[in-house]
């Protein structure tokens, strides 16, 4: 596919699905305004040609629909991993035989790999800055409270200071200084992991930051991939081609010959500085907190060079339909890596990390608690706070209709487990300190064990003035708001076997008409809570043993020490009404 990417404007020049927009724009919250309410609509790709205060046009929404993705790819990365696990029981071990009735996809794979090219092939080589100034850049920022500009879509390349073994990926940089940016490393990533190491052995860590490629770079820096595939490698298999590199004197790394801007540098050992505020794809800012800093040393860039960025925020953003097609892609192979997990899906409606959901085997009794674990210990599954099994096949990606699998077989009394204290995502707030929270499993196994309620009679509630069904089995209610009623929760408990017994699950939210599909309610429910904090439940303990009685109680209103929502600043969201005809002077259907 695309090598790089003005192969791919291209392509979604010629498919009507780029919008060029020539009218002057600040990177300062007007452009990331217009980006979001044209991911809203399921508009084009964006490219402007004039942002204020730079020379370099930026290219925005790459991936903001599913039909952008495919284009980016096609079928062929798809129909290949489906064909290579659909033969894995044939394919091992290998022979003559089989080995030839597989030999297409598998000659297709041996086409995956890196291949150098002379310094004059690289076009990422055309002009070389000594004295960087990232001021002249067009850095977005996106919400009025970050606190400055931040790369959104830096590809990030690092290598273990001892075995070499490489790691892409992308970490939000905040722009300190003219040739400085914050590295924001998180839990469980595998630059922080090259970083620690580093740091062990009081080395700095030689960094390379990319900007543009192939389009096939963006996805494998993001993907949740296995330690043992390295994400270059990963690239060119997307491609369907080597990925091409080149080597320059004097910089611990090759780079990437077709990247737009490449940045050589390092991150000191045992040095921090404060980062943030950034308004973060969980919908919420993220607070300041120190973290390693990147001290730029080189810039390389073609002549023209294009700035590609993403907007973040609350779902569905660009990220979204990232994620959703690496789930696709990637799905086929959790059954291999994980075995008897026969389906696996993380919601990006909750920031992907705050739920997910499997179809696992129950061969033998609580079977599927091991499974759990496993998916717990995988990857950047680790940082997963809410984790859904069945062994009824279902369409994981139709929430409502697997969360009613689920209740249908829930026991509270054995299928709920809380675990405390352990480690949370770095952009989830709801476990009270930083880094720090809980986690826990829920368990839908076996024959239905009872008709899930779908209207609400059972009366008024005390401090309730709102009641309604999201799906079978779990109601959504709203009144009295935290700072006015905190132990409102554990009120309703004592009300749950009179009135509430016929739902296993409620989700009481601040307010219930907010609620109007799959996306609001994951995101307003899944978002706002920590399990050991925000669980509610009658509960008798025995011996050891924590049992819950039904219903269980999920408080997930906004507490008064979650950071603020994301919203978009009053003027801004005027100029950009004003203006929106000067951006747009030959598309009337976008408003």
């Amino acid at each position: 596919m695309h090598s790089n990417l003005r192969t791919f404007i291209e392509t979604l020049r010629k498919e009507q699905d780029l919008a060029v927009i020539d009218a002057p724009v600040d990177p300062n919250l007007e452009l990331p305004e217009i980006h979001r309410r044209v991911i809203d609509e399921g508009g084009p790709a964006l490219l402007f040609t004039n942002p204020k205060g730079s020379s370099f046009p930026v290219i925005t929404n790459l991936f903001g629909t599913e039909r952008r993705v495919e284009l980016a790819f096609g079928p062929r990365p798809e129909n290949l991993v489906n064909q290579l696990v659909g033969a894995m029981d044939q394919l091992l071990p290998p022979k003559l035989g089989t080995l030839w009735q597989y030999r297409a996809p598998l000659l297709d794979v041996a086409k995956t790999g890196l291949r150098n090219v002379g310094n004059g092939k690289a076009p990422v080589l055309e002009l070389q800055e000594d004295d960087v100034d990232l001021h002249k850049l067009p850095v977005l920022t996106g919400w009025q409270l970050d606190g400055g500009p931040f790369f959104t879509l830096p590809l990030v390349y690092t290598e273990h200071p001892e075995t070499k073994e490489h790691n892409l990926g992308m970490y939000r940089m905040q722009v300190q200084e003219k040739n400085r940016t914050g590295m924001h490393w998180q839990i469980q990533k595998g630059g922080g992991f090259h970083h620690h190491e580093a740091e062990l052995r009081n080395q700095a860590l030689p960094v390379t930051v990319f900007l543009g490629g192939p389009p096939a770079l963006t996805i494998s820096a993001i993907a949740p991939l296995p330690e043992m595939l390295p994400e270059l490698i990963f690239t060119s298999f997307l491609m369907g081609d080597k990925l091409d590199v080149t080597q320059i004197g004097n910089h611990a790394h090759k780079l990437i010959a077709q990247a737009e801007f490449a940045f050589c540098g390092e991150v000191p050992p045992h040095v921090r500085h404060p980062e943030g505020p950034f308004g973060d794809h969980y919908g919420y800012y993220s607070w300041t907190h120190d973290f390693p800093i990147f001290n730029i040393q080189k810039m390389y860039r073609r002549k023209d060079a294009i700035y590609p960025a993403t907007v973040v925020g609350k779902p569905r953003q660009e990220d979204y339909f990232i994620g959703e097609y690496l789930q696709r892609l990637l799905s086929p192979m959790f059954p291999v890596v994980m075995p008897g997990v026969k389906s696996l899906w993380t919601y990006g409606e909750t920031g992907f990390h705050s739920l997910a959901g499997a179809i696992v085997r129950e061969s033998y009794y609580r079977e599927a608690m091991a499974h759990a674990f496993r998916i717990m210990g995988e990857g950047q599954l680790t940082l997963t706070k809410f984790l859904m099994l069945t062994d009824v096949p279902c369409d994981l990606s139709n929430f409502p209709r697997f969360l009613e699998t689920i209740l249908a077989r829930f026991n509270p009394q054995r299928d709920l487990l809380i675990v405390h204290d352990t480690s949370m995502d770095t952009l989830d707030y709801t476990g009270r300190k930083f880094n720090h929270g809980s986690k826990a499993i829920m368990l839908g196994i076996g024959e239905a064990i009872r008709e899930l309620a779908r209207e609400y009679h059972g009366g008024p509630l005390p401090g309730i003035d709102k009641v309604k069904a999201y799906c079978g089995g779990c109601l959504v209610i709203s009144g009295k708001g935290f700072a006015e009623d905190e132990k409102l929760a554990t009120t309703l408990i004592e009300h749950a076997q009179r009135q509430l017994a016929d739902w296993p699950l409620i989700f009481l939210v601040d307010n219930a008409d907010d609620i109007v599909d799959q996306t609001t309610f994951l995101w307003t429910t899944f978002t706002r809570f920590d399990p050991a904090h925000d669980v509610y439940a009658k509960t008798n303990l025995r011996q050891n043993k924590v049992q819950f009685d039904g219903p269980i109680v999920i408080d997930a209103r906004m507490k008064p020490f979650y950071p603020d929502e994301l919203v978009p600043r009053d003027d801004i969201v005027e100029q950009v009404d004003r203006r929106w005809k000067e951006y747009f002077p030959h598309v009337g259907s976008m408003k």
